[in-house]
C-alpha cells in the first residue's frame, strides 16, 4: 500500500467517526467561544497526535476526476474543489472547499450544482460601490454555507497587467486601491456567513499562458506598491482566513515556496495570522515549501507528489522541517477556523436558498456595473414606444455569456445554449438563461422585436436598415488556463457590427466580454454599452439599462487600449503551443500598471480608466483640501445638472509637483453619489495616506515627501470634468499599514 493510499484510508476512517465522539468523556476547552481564536487553536493543537496534525495540511480534490486520483474521498462533497478531514474526537469539523468569487461553482460533472452567479469580478469593480461588493459576497457566501461549504476560494485580486489574461474577468481591474477595497469588501461579505474566504492568487499570476512555468520578474518595491498592495488592502479590509499562493515563480522561486512572499511580506511584514493554501497543482517540494511559508497542500492530486503527506511526516522526524514550524502550520489553519466561526457554526449541505432574492442581488450588481462607453446624440435610453427593434447576435434570444474555468457557476436548468466549444476544460461555454430579447420585449410591449443570429452579416444589415432601433450583441468568451490571442472580437463579429452600423447609424452595441476589446467600428456606432459577463439575471439588467429604467453608473476599472502596441508587452510572453517551456516575464513597467503606464508613455487610450457616461450630467465645485492630524481631507460638491436621477463616481487623483512617483498620478480615493435632478451634495474624502507616499525598501516605510501636490477631481483618469487645486504636505513617515510613525522614530 503506497503512502497516498494509506493516508486516504486514514482520512476515510476519521471521517466515519461521529463528530462529537467522546464528548462526554473529556472536556474540550477549545470549543469555548468565550476564548480568543488564538487561545482555542493553541489548546486544540496540544491535544492532537502527530497523525491528526498531518490531516490538516493535506487536501484532496473534491471531484472524481483529477491527475493521479486513485482514491475517491467519500466524505467530500460531489464536484467540489476540495476536502480536508476534520478531527472528530476533538469536535473539529472537516473543511469543505468550493470555488470561487462569482458564486458556488461546480467542477466538471454530469450533475453540477446549480446556483446564483454574480456578474464578473470586473463588473462588480466597475460599480465602484463597496456596499454592493459586500452584498454580493454575503449572498454567495450564504449559498456556499447552504450548499455545505465552509471555505470559499474567492478573493481574486491579480491586477490587470495584460488585458489578454484569461482570468481578468474574475478579478477587479488595474488599480490597487480600487481592486483592494472592492475585493476586500466582497471577502468581508463572504465571511459574514462563518465561511473562510481566501485572497488569491498570491502573487503576480497576471497571465495564464505558461502559468505553471513563468518567472515573474519585478523589483520588490514595485511589487509592494502594485500587485502586493492590492492584496494587502484586501487583507486589511476583509481579513480573509486564508491566502492562496499562485502557480508561477516570482523572481526565481515558485510562489508556494517563496520565502520573501510568504514569510517576510505576508506573515512578518503584514502580520497575517491565517494560513497559506496552495493553488491546485502549485506545490513543487516538501521541505522548501513548508519552511518557506506554505501551510497546506491543496488539491494534492494535481501535484507531482503528495508532498505534505508521508514526505512531510518524514521531514519532521528528521528535523528538515522543525516540529515548531509544523505545529505553526496546523495552528494557522485552526486559528482561521475558530476566528471565522467555522467550528462554532457547522455547515449542512441542505440549506434553503432564496434564489429569487439572490437573483435580485446579482441583477442590481450587473445594472450598476454596466458602463456606457459611448452615447452619440443620446440614442440611449431607447423609447418604450419604439415600433421595431432589431436584436442581432450573441445568442441574445437565449441568454447571457459567462467566463470559463474553475469559477464557472452553473445556472438553474443548465446552460441556455448547448453544444458550444470548448466542451471540456476550461469549458463548457455557459450562457445564463436570461435572454435580452425576452426582457427587451417586456419593456417595449408594443414593439415588434426581431432577432437575427448575425451568422450572415448582409442579412443582419438588411434587417437593421428597416428597424427603428438596432442592438447588436458582441461576445468574447475567455476562461482559465488560456489567454486571449488578441483583443479582437472573435468569429468575424467586427465585420458583423461594421455591416449593421453601416446600414443603420443609430446602432447600439452591447458587449459581453471578459475585459477590454478593440472596437474598429466605434466611429460608425451610436452607442456602446459594456455589460461584461452580467450573471444570473444579466438579460434583464441589460434591458433595464437600455430603456432607462436604470441610469448607467458603471465606470471602467481598467484602461481600454487602442491597440496592442500601447501595452508594455505587445506580444504576450510564452508560447501556448509549448506550455512546458520555462521563461521569464519582465514586468519592466513596475508599479506603472494600466492608466499609470498610459500616462507615463503619453498614450491616448480608446477609453480611459474610470470612464463611464450617464443619462444625466454632473458638475464639480468648491474643491478644497486640508491636511490635519496627519490626514489629508478633501471636500467638494457634486451637482446633478441634468434632467434625470443618476449616480456619479467622483474620482480623486493625486499628482506630486516635486516628488517622483512611478507615474504622473495615482487614484487616491472616490465616492459614488446618488443625486436627483438639480440636487447637489457635499462630499468629504479622507485620502489613503499610502497613495501620497513612496515606499522605502530598506526601511520598509512609506515616505511622504514634503512639498506641493495637485489634487485632481475628475470623472476618469483622462480628466473629464476636471477640477483641481494644489495643497502643501509636510514630510511624514508611515509604517507598511499606512500608520504614521512618530517623527523621532528612525527606520
Amino acid at each position: 500500500m503506497n503512502t497516498l493510499t494509506k493516508h486516504a484510508l486514514a482520512v476515510a476512517i476519521a471521517a466515519a467517526l461521529p463528530l462529537l465522539a467522546g464528548a462526554a468523556d473529556s472536556p474540550k476547552p477549545w470549543l469555548d467561544p468565550a476564548l480568543s481564536a488564538g487561545q482555542r487553536a493553541t489548546l486544540a493543537l496540544k491535544e492532537m497526535t502527530q497523525e491528526e496534525k498531518l490531516q490538516w495540511v493535506y487536501g484532496y480534490f473534491g471531484a472524481d476526476f483529477a491527475p493521479k486520483k486513485t482514491v475517491k474521498i467519500a466524505a467530500a462533497l460531489p464536484s467540489s474543489a476540495g476536502y480536508i478531514p476534520g478531527v472528530a474526537r476533538l469536535g473539529l469539523p472537516a473543511l469543505f472547499e468550493t470555488d470561487a468569487g462569482l458564486g458556488v461553482a461546480s467542477q466538471a460533472s454530469a450533475n453540477p450544482r446549480e446556483r446564483t452567479s454574480l456578474p464578473s469580478g470586473l463588473a462588480t469593480a466597475a460599480t465602484w460601490n463597496p456596499r454592493l461588493a459586500y452584498q454580493g459576497g454575503a449572498m454567495i457566501g450564504l449559498e456556499a454555507r447552504a450548499s455545505g461549504f465552509n471555505v470559499m476560494l474567492a478573493g481574486g485580486v491579480n491586477l490587470m497587467r495584460d488585458p489578454r489574461n484569461g482570468r481578468n474577468f474574475e478579478y477587479a481591474g488595474e488599480d490597487p486601491l480600487l481592486a483592494g477595497i472592492m475585493v476586500g469588501q466582497a471577502v468581508k461579505g463572504i465571511q459574514s456567513n462563518h465561511v473562510i474566504s481566501t485572497v488569491k492568487h498570491y502573487a503576480l499570476n497576471n497571465q495564464e499562458t505558461g502559468r505553471n512555468e513563468l518567472d515573474a520578474r519585478i523589483g520588490n518595491v514595485a511589487a509592494r506598491t502594485s500587485d502586493l498592495l492590492a492584496m494587502q488592502l484586501v487583507i486589511e479590509q476583509g481579513d480573509p482566513g486564508s491566502v492562496m499562493c499562485a502557480y508561477n515563480r516570482v523572481n526565481g522561486p515558485y510562489a508556494c515556496e517563496n520565502a520573501w512572499l510568504l514569510n517576510e511580506v505576508l506573515k512578518q511584514d503584514w502580520g497575517f495570522k491565517g494560513y497559506v493554501m496552495s493553488d491546485w497543482g502549485a506545490v513543487h517540494s516538501t521541505v522548501a515549501s513548508a519552511n518557506n511559508g506554505l501551510d497546506q497542500q491543496s488539491g494534492s492530486e494535481f501535484d507531482k507528489s503528495p508532498y505534505f503527506a508521508g514526505a512531510l511526516e518524514e521531514a519532521v522526524k528528521t528535523g528538515s522541517v522543525s516540529q515548531a514550524r509544523f505545529d505553526n502550520m496546523v495552528y494557522r489553519i485552526l486559528f482561521a477556523m475558530f476566528d471565522k466561526g467555522v467550528v462554532d457554526h457547522p455547515v449542512k449541505p441542505d440549506g434553503a436558498i432564496d434564489f429569487a432574492a439572490h437573483g435580485l442581488v446579482s441583477r442590481l450588481d450587473a445594472e450598476e456595473g454596466m458602463v456606457l462607453l459611448k452615447n452619440a446624440a443620446q440614442v440611449l435610453p431607447l423609447r418604450k414606444d419604439v415600433k421595431t427593434i432589431a436584436v442581432i447576435g450573441g445568442y441574445a434570444d437565449q441568454g447571457v455569456l459567462s467566463g470559463g474555468g474553475s469559477s464557472q457557476v452553473y445556472p438553474i436548468g443548465g446552460s441556455a445554449v448547448k453544444g458550444l466549444l470548448p466542451a471540456s476544460w476550461p469549458g463548457p461555454v455557459v450562457y445564463h438563461p436570461s435572454a435580452p430579447v425576452t426582457e427587451i420585449g417586456k419593456l417595449a410591449p408594443g414593439a415588434r422585436v426581431v432577432f437575427d443570429s448575425g451568422a450572415d452579416p448582409a442579412r443582419a444589415a438588411q434587417l437593421a436598415a428597416t428597424a427603428d432601433a438596432v442592438i447588436v450583441f458582441g461576445t468574447h468568451w475567455i476562461g482559465e488556463a488560456n489567454d486571449a490571442p488578441d483583443l479582437s472580437l472573435p468569429d468575424r463579429q467586427d465585420a458583423l457590427i461594421n455591416a449593421v452600423a453601416s446600414a443603420n447609424p443609430r446602432t447600439v452595441v452591447v458587449l459581453e466580454t471578459g475585459g477590454p476589446v478593440l472596437m474598429p467600428w466605434l466611429d460608425k456606432t451610436a452607442a456602446v454599452l459594456q455589460a461584461w459577463y452580467p450573471g444570473t439575471r444579466g438579460g434583464e439588467a441589460i434591458a433595464r439599462v437600455l430603456f432607462g429604467d436604470v441610469n448607467p453608473s458603471g465606470h471602467l476599472p481598467a484602461t481600454f487600449p487602442q491597440s496592442l502596441a500601447q501595452l508594455p508587452r505587445p506580444v504576450l510572453d510564452g508560447d501556448p503551443a509549448r506550455p512546458q517551456m520555462q521563461f521569464k516575464v519582465d514586468y519592466h513597467e513596475g508599479a506603472a500598471v494600466g492608466y499609470k503606464w498610459f500616462d507615463l508613455k503619453k498614450h491616448k487610450p480608446l477609453f480611459p480608466f474610470g470612464h463611464g457616461l450617464s443619462y444625466t450630467q454632473f458638475a464639480y465645485s468648491a474643491l478644497a483640501g486640508e491636511y490635519k492630524n496627519g490626514q489629508l481631507q478633501v471636500r467638494f460638491k457634486v451637482s446633478n445638472t441634468g434632467k434625470v436621477a443618476g449616480k456619479d463616481v467622483a474620482q480623486l487623483y493625486v499628482a506630486p509637483l516635486g516628488a517622483r512617483w512611478e507615474a504622473p498620478k495615482r487614484l487616491a480615493g472616490w465616492d459614488k453619489v446618488d443625486l436627483q435632478p438639480g440636487e447637489s451634495r457635499d462630499v468629504t474624502l479622507t485620502v489613503e495616506p499610502r497613495m501620497l507616499a513612496v515606499l522605502d525598501g530598506p526601511s520598509k516605510t512609506w515616505r511622504i515627501a514634503r512639498g506641493k501636490y495637485k489634487l485632481i477631481l475628475a470623472q476618469d483618469a483622462a480628466g473629464t470634468g476636471e477640477s483641481s487645486i494644489t495643497v502643501d504636505l509636510p514630510a511624514r513617515t508611515l509604517d507598511l499599514h499606512g500608520k504614521a510613525l512618530p517623527s523621532n522614530v528612525k527606520r
